[in-house]
């Protein structure tokens, strides 16, 4: 049976070649995973923590490695993937920056996305003394597995500075491109870089 992507990684899939090499870091069930290879013949493989999630991986037909993100990606090769993935999961990890440095060095394209702190229902819980809770943030404060919050802004000066070019960004609201006031207006961020210049990672 065909998979069905939400709206969010169908937009996400558009960006990826047919019959490329995808890795994605934090798959979860693998449905994206298992979408390309079905629709765009792309070669893939996944890395999960979550036991139930690295179930459905393989019974979605998904090439997946168990495993805790903090420890890095040394298993793989430089540019051993043409398009490395990190969604909505990059924001959960304690070292965000060497994560990403790390996405650079095995990936010759990657595409990153993570809720939008900047998002205005979240900037009105801020302004009423409290923290936001949203269908891109849906935890409390006490029980959230982010470690890191960020808005579009930043996340581009982040990367910028860490050696990526931004080829591509966007802010979705429930899948849905927003262009007009798009760090105020998107619950969901989504940047394309290319190759990280030499010597950042």
């Amino acid at each position: 049976m065909s998979v069905i992507l939400r709206s969010d990684l169908a937009f996400v899939a558009d960006w990826i070649a047919p019959g490329s090499s995808v890795l994605d870091l934090g798959c979860g069930d693998g449905a994206l995973l298992a979408w390309l290879q079905e629709h765009k013949g792309c070669k893939c493989y996944g890395v999960e923590i979550d036991d139930s999630n690295v179930l459905a991986c393989v019974r979605n037909g998904v090439s997946v490695v168990q495993q805790n993100l903090e420890e890095g990606l040394s298993m793989f090769d430089d540019k051993s993937f043409d398009t490395v993935l990190q969604l909505q999961s990059l924001q959960m990890l304690q070292h965000t920056q060497e994560s990403l440095r790390e996405i650079g060095r095995v990936g010759r394209q990657s595409i990153v996305t993570f809720p939008n702190f900047a998002y205005w229902k979240n900037r009105l819980s801020i302004i009423r003394g409290r923290m936001p809770v949203t269908k891109a943030l849906p935890y409390q404060w006490y029980d959230t597995p982010n470690l890191r919050f960020s808005t579009l802004a930043d996340f581009g000066d982040l990367a910028r500075r860490n050696g990526f070019d931004v080829v591509d960004w966007v802010a979705l609201h429930e899948g849905v491109q927003v262009n007009w006031l798009p760090n105020l207006r998107g619950s969901l961020a989504v940047f394309r870089f290319g190759e990280q210049r030499p010597g950042m990672s």
